[in-house]
């Protein structure tokens, strides 16, 4: 059976020298989950919750470059991928930006790109991202798209969970899950402090893992009210 794998991360993209950015760990631990040997690994990033702006993706295709693997931008602002099912489908890993999930979402959906995501998820290519790019793939969580933090709950539900990014850096994240979880607006979900993951095989979490020391991942649910418990990660460099 095809294994269907997402990691949703809170980091991502490590400064270098001159503005340029490297792959963080979390990303290279992305690339070794892809399990490809014998040939450079071919990766899609997505960058439809900022708006697919082209500084971006100088940098990311430098970024490959230096890491040695094959990268294409699938772009809906400005569609640059007349076969969208081609794209995603030729790759052995989707990395979807950060930005506004409810943007993404609707803009995904305007051009079918949902689906096209759901069927690479089955065909097991690995999807991931950060921030917005995480919280697509649950069924919903916090987001900042409207100004102050509100909760959306109509992601993807690849798996059956809530998320919150960036948990421990933007405080109103925080009480806005509890708030959803306590009242059923959102099931059991996860907050990840920042540099931070959650891999799903399936629909179960697997693995946490941090690319920062000491960072930690919470698990939040109802119990009566509701409860959180932190949760240790494996660190990844």
């Amino acid at each position: 059976m095809t294994e269907r794998r997402i990691l949703a991360t809170c980091g991502g993209w490590s400064p270098a020298r001159w503005g340029d950015v490297e792959f963080s760990p979390l990303q290279r631990h992305a690339l070794e989950l892809t399990g490809v040997s014998g040939r450079r690994i071919r990766v899609a990033f997505v960058n439809t919750a900022s708006g697919d702006q082209r500084v971006d993706e100088g940098r990311e295709l430098a970024a490959a470059a230096r890491a040695g693997v094959d990268a294409v931008h699938i772009r809906l602002f400005g569609r640059n991928q007349p076969d969208l099912r081609d794209a995603v489908l030729d790759s052995d890993l989707v990395w979807v930006g950060g930005g506004s999930a409810a943007n993404l979402l609707a803009v995904w959906r305007t051009h079918g790109l949902d689906d096209v995501m759901r069927e690479a998820w089955e065909s097991g290519i690995l999807l991931a991202g950060t921030s917005a790019g995480a919280l697509c793939w649950h069924v919903g969580g916090p987001t900042s798209t409207f100004g102050p933090v509100s909760v959306i709950d109509d992601g993807l539900a690849l798996v059956p969970y809530a998320l919150g990014v960036h948990y421990d850096s933007q405080p109103d994240r925080r009480p806005a899950l509890q708030r959803a979880v306590a009242s059923g607006a959102l099931p059991t979900g996860f907050g990840l402090e920042e540099g931070t993951a959650v891999l799903y095989s399936g629909a179960d979490p697997v693995e946490f893992l941090t690319e920062i020391d000491g960072a930690v991942v919470h698990r939040v649910h109802r119990e009566g009210g509701v409860a959180e418990q932190r949760v240790d990660a494996r660190l990844v460099k």
